[in-house]
């Protein structure tokens, strides 16, 4: 062998000893897989923090506030922060849509939306006008952020390190599919701390016939609570229903929504009377 040859195989020994003494990297670990709760394909959910407050409200239609971290009402135990858009109870039925689309996907994986067949399944109509509106709807809910504090739970935005949360993280149209394709932030599943959700029947909501917006915030408000019987002041439900008019239209306005919840046996013996304080108190039994 020649003395060149016998250079090139030191070299490649002394290669091969230090490729087989180098320290292996571990492989990549995989990063969890973060996904919503699973619940039954005939109810819907939300966020019982989001239920009890006012950031889906009755509104009149053409009444939409615009807002700029404005703190809407809720209960004490949470403060949330809003950035956008007013949102109505139609948009909560999308979103409450668009959460179920997503509920069996990883989060954070874009989600695909047929049109037609969503707008159906929250009650809608199949037209032109149908479309635009749901075009706008996810619009609202992408350009919506909160900023959310629950008492010593968790905590999304409010500070340099965190910002808010979009309801609706991404959403984009393919016209030649006639497709969307939407996405949420994985930090939405704080919202789902230990199972603090609600779950609607979401027949009976397409059934609801009689002052419609109010029944359906009705019905979000008591999915987060427990059966049987409740009280609750009109001050109350008012301020986080956002209702604007006078308490008397108020009044009316939520003793023929409690009857249509009545009618569908999601309540019973609904009534509102005086309080042993002499408040005026809505009182029903949630079956």
């Amino acid at each position: 062998m020649s003395t060149r040859a016998k250079s090139l195989d030191a070299t490649l020994a002394k290669i091969n000893a230090r490729v087989t003494q180098a320290p292996v990297s571990p492989p990549p670990q995989e990063k969890k897989r973060q996904q919503l709760p699973l619940w039954p394909d005939l109810e819907r959910a939300i966020p019982n923090h989001l239920a009890r407050s006012s950031l889906f409200a009755p509104i009149a239609p053409g009444r939409r506030k615009q807002h700029d971290r404005s703190e809407i009402a809720s209960r004490e135990e949470v403060k949330i922060l809003f950035t956008g858009k007013q949102l109505d109870m139609a948009d909560c039925d999308v979103f409450m849509q668009a959460l179920y689309e997503a509920h069996r996907a990883p989060l954070g994986e874009r989600v695909v939306i047929k049109r037609g067949s969503f707008l159906k399944a929250i009650g809608r109509s199949t037209g032109k006008s149908d479309y635009e509106w749901l075009h706008e709807a996810f619009r609202r809910l992408f350009l919506g952020a909160i900023e959310i504090e629950a008492r010593n739970k968790y905590k999304i935005g409010g500070t340099p390190k965190s910002s808010g949360l979009h309801l609706l993280d991404a959403f984009d149209y393919d016209p030649e599919a006639d497709m969307y394709y939407i996405k949420f932030d994985p930090r939405i599943l704080q919202l789902f701390h230990n199972r603090e959700y609600a779950l609607i029947d979401w027949e009976k909501r397409k059934q609801l016939h009689k002052r419609v917006d109010m029944a359906k915030w009705l019905q979000n408000y008591l999915a987060s609570h427990d059966k049987g019987i409740h009280r609750i002041g009109l001050k109350l439900l008012k301020e986080w229903m956002d209702y604007g008019s006078p308490m008397n239209k108020f009044k009316e306005a939520l003793g023929e929504a409690m009857g249509e919840l009545e009618r569908l046996e999601i309540i019973a013996s609904p009534k509102i009377e005086q309080s042993s304080r002499q408040e005026v108190q809505a009182f029903w039994i949630k079956l």
